[in-house]
């Protein structure tokens, strides 16, 4: 197996047990971003980045776009972290729709993404995210019952309550891609 390291972004920890659990299959080493020295990607062949699922945005996905001459020759596994159920095709479509906005079409083509669901604690959020989370709320008791999406019942059943919908299992073909490379 190539040399892989493991990188990541969370901000509420459901990324960084997925990223810890793929270190651990993969018997390599992982790091949190902000303690990760990029000068250190020319040890590596193998990089994955994982990040949480933020409006749209991935967190710290600039960590590739603002390094991609150095991960050009490599290769880069990108794993979303988020709510949102990766085992329905529309939330894949939106995730990666949104990806698009931000890697180049070389990026996009090269690098492999997997999508993982993580879950929320309500207790926990910045206000930020308190506050949207609460804005969705809202938008969603205005919608048509009928016109709601599983997901979107889910969130509004579920709302203020501590969800957690992490799967060590759902690395499989994350890591099994990896060992194939």
């Amino acid at each position: 197996m190539k040399k892989t390291v493991v990188i990541y972004e969370s901000k509420y920890g459901f990324t960084k047990r997925y990223a810890e659990w793929i270190a651990e299959a993969l018997s390599c080493p992982v790091f949190e971003q902000k303690k990760f020295c990029t000068k250190d990607f020319a040890q590596y062949e193998t990089i994955i980045y994982g990040g949480g699922l933020y409006a749209g945005g991935v967190s710290g996905i600039r960590l590739i776009t603002e390094n991609w001459s150095l991960l050009s020759d490599k290769q880069v596994v990108l794993f979303t972290c988020g709510l949102a159920n990766p085992g329905d095709s529309y939330n894949v479509s939106n995730i990666r729709q949104s990806l698009s906005k931000i890697l180049s079409d070389d990026m996009m083509k090269r690098i492999r993404l997997f999508h993982l669901q993580g879950g929320i604690d309500y207790r926990r959020l910045s206000f930020i995210h308190k506050t949207m989370m609460s804005m969705l709320r809202k938008m969603l008791l205005k919608k048509d019952e009928h016109t709601l999406r599983q997901e979107d019942r889910l969130i509004l059943e579920t709302y203020g309550q501590n969800l957690d919908f992490t799967d060590k299992g759902s690395i499989r073909p994350l890591v099994e891609c990896v060992l194939n490379l």
